[in-house]
């Protein structure tokens, strides 16, 4: 079944506040100029292709802070290359669509697609012009859990849901031991770890728990539906947390949870631990939204664990940006780090220095790169 755009609402004041700004405005920091100080950071890498360093000025991205690792590989290489310099703040997904909305940042990244509502913020804010929202990384999302001296733990999505719920509390549950005959697990209180913060990520998750099991009651959402949790902001937030914390367990962009444990999650009566390619594989066996365009390049990704050996548990991260800039260099600089992104260094660049996102398939980069050859530079 293919989704439409009916998930979240976008702030009722950055929408106020987009609505009253002149078409895409290029400010991206708070109404400033942006700068034209040359790069400062070294970095190895090919050239970006297009600019050969003759990039200058500054723009400003927010948001997910799942892609933090990917967005510094990516502005290191770039700036390197360009001569422009690229700052990126990991804000979450929910600040970043609502400081994009409003025009406070050029680009932003989102681990969820944008609402309607959102997008005609969007809409708004680029000068009346469908944004572009690209999904520029892929990654497994881990549950990943603090057990001393056990690496990886089999769980079906219902255990899974019933464990974020608080109905059942015990690592030594039947529920749990019955499916690993094998492991002694601790007579020990699991402690779930949620996000605080408006997070892609935990729709990313509940949306896996609603379509592979009937144990997840809540609607999801960027904002976690039960209150009185154990809770963090952004993903090193709870992943920190869980570290400290004997008998928790969380969810979390793969690439960021270090040695923790890892759940193996029930596929096709197997269970499959995350891994790059098994990301890749959801998305390449998944359709598109209901609504995408050519430059809406939105995944209704089937997490309902019925394909054999693809991860269900997966985040796409988009990047979002107007096509249409006040500013014809700030538009420079936007497309050319956009086509950075998308390209196959880009994406090596990203997964080598996160060590768990899946690089986008050609089929999706050549799709890509069509949406951001649409940015106006002139």
């Amino acid at each position: 079944m293919k989704i439409a755009r009916n998930r979240g609402v976008a702030s009722i004041a950055a929408l106020t506040l987009a609505l009253g700004l002149a078409a895409c405005s290029d400010s991206g920091n708070g109404g400033e100029e942006t700068s034209s100080a040359p790069a400062t950071t070294e970095a190895g890498g090919e050239s970006t292709g297009g600019s050969g360093g003759s990039l200058s000025g500054t723009i400003n991205g927010s948001g997910a802070s799942s892609q933090v690792n990917a967005q510094q590989a990516w502005r290191d290489n770039f700036t390197a290359n360009t001569g422009a310099i690229v700052n990126y703040e990991a804000t979450g997904s929910g600040t970043g669509r609502d400081q994009f909305i409003a025009g406070e940042v050029h680009y932003t990244g989102t681990d969820s697609i944008l609402s309607a509502e959102e997008l005609e913020g969007a809409k708004q804010r680029c000068g009346g012009e469908e944004p572009l929202e690209l999904p520029l990384y892929i990654s497994p999302i881990a549950i990943a859990f603090n057990l001393d001296g056990i690496e990886n733990v089999n769980m079906s999505a219902e255990v899974i849901a019933k464990i974020f719920d608080g109905k059942i509390t015990e690592w030594d549950d039947n529920a749990i031991t019955s499916l690993n005959p094998d492991i002694e697990l601790p007579s020990l209180p699991i402690i779930p770890v949620n996000r605080a913060d408006d997070s892609g990520t935990s729709e990313n998750f509940q949306q896996y728990l609603v379509e592979a099991s009937d144990a997840w009651p809540y609607e999801p959402s960027d904002t976690w539906p039960i209150t009185g949790t154990q809770s963090a902001e952004k993903t090193t937030g709870v992943v920190n947390l869980v570290k400290t914390t004997p008998g928790a367990i969380t969810y979390a962009d793969a690439s960021q949870i270090g040695d923790l444990g890892t759940v193996a999650v029930e596929v096709a009566g197997e269970y499959l631990e995350y891994s790059p390619e098994a990301a890749a594989a959801i998305v390449d066996g998944s359709e598109p939204t209901e609504d995408a365009t050519d430059r809406l390049l939105t995944v209704d990704l089937k997490r309902d664990g019925s394909i054999k050996g693809a991860y269900p548990v997966v985040m796409i991260s988009y990047l979002v940006a107007c096509t249409q800039y006040d500013d014809a260099n700030t538009a420079e600089i936007v497309k050319e780090f956009f086509t950075y992104m998308a390209s196959e260094e880009g994406q090596k660049k990203a997964a080598e220095a996160n060590g768990g996102n899946a690089p986008i398939s050609d089929t999706l980069r050549e799709s890509a790169m069509k949406a951001i050859d649409q940015i106006k530079t002139n």
